[in-house]
């Protein structure tokens, strides 16, 4: 064995950022009686499969004529920008002259229900905001979190050497508890779920896929 000390660097970082959206609660308070309000045929996503303990909208939430909706599509996307700027390289001027397209989402976790493992195609990021959150089920420590699994890994070859690696070259996936008025933002290509809800109440959700377009660029893929 060499005496020599290694220079270990991680590569291939992926970011991860949590946003507070300011003036949460009253905001929250008119979504959530907004979402479950349209919690209906009129709103489902008919790309869904039908689930009574998981209920998926169409994508046209920040199309709504709603000032709680108009509210939280600032605070949303104000907060996605303040985060992939504070992951890019672009000085402020040139970050701020990109065009930034979003659709949006609402999702109703019931108790005994959980949100499928997905990804937000033909965008770049994805941005899920906590609008009510059950509290924690005392039998299962991931109620109702969301899961975001570390797919880079799955083709790698697992030995005693490699399987219990020090973060941040750990292979393990991250977990995040859904807190009201917080907002979770992460690449779109990320494969992500929520795990079953196991407390008495429902997690309601509102799920962005953003992407930003170059001033020159002459059109970007439809949705």
């Amino acid at each position: 064995m060499t005496s020599a000390v290694p220079t270990l660097v991680p590569i291939f970082a992926t970011p991860f950022a949590l946003v507070s959206i300011g003036g949460p609660a009253d905001l929250n308070a008119a979504l959530a009686t907004l979402i479950l309000s349209r919690a209906t045929e009129a709103y489902r996503d008919p790309s869904a499969p039908r689930d009574p303990l998981f209920f998926r909208s169409r994508e046209d939430l920040f199309e709504w004529d709603s000032e709680a909706v108009a509210q939280l599509r600032w605070g949303m996307l104000g907060a996605v920008s303040g985060a992939v700027m504070a992951a890019n390289c672009y000085p402020a001027a040139e970050f701020d002259a990109l065009g930034v397209q979003a659709r949006a989402r609402f999702a109703i976790v019931r108790p005994n229900g959980g949100m499928p493992g997905t990804t937000a195609p033909m965008a770049s990021w994805c941005a899920i905001y906590c609008v009510a959150a059950p509290p924690a089920a005392p039998t299962r420590a991931d109620s109702a979190a969301l899961r975001l699994y570390a797919v880079r890994h799955a083709s790698m070859f697992l030995d005693a050497t490699n399987c219990q690696l020090r973060a941040p070259f750990s292979v393990t996936h991250y977990v995040w508890r859904p807190v009201p008025g917080q907002m979770a933002v992460f690449p779109a290509s990320i494969l992500h779920e929520v795990a079953l809800n196991r407390a008495a109440e429902d997690l309601l959700l509102v799920t962005a896929r953003v992407r930003f377009a170059h001033r020159d660029q002459q059109a970007q893929p439809p949705w």
